[in-house]
């Protein structure tokens, strides 16, 4: 990369999808093992 090319900088609104989308995954995960556990313990 070159030290003219322009900042790669995704806007303000995309970086705060890209967090909420991350912190959405994170809770699915995190329901989808708690789900695994509750059914393996009945």
């Amino acid at each position: 990369m070159l030290w003219s090319d322009p900042e790669n900088e995704p806007p303000e609104d995309l970086r705060d999808m890209q967090d909420m989308l991350r912190r959405l995954g994170v809770l699915l995960a995190l329901a989808m093992v708690i789900g695994m556990i509750l059914v393996g313990v009945r």
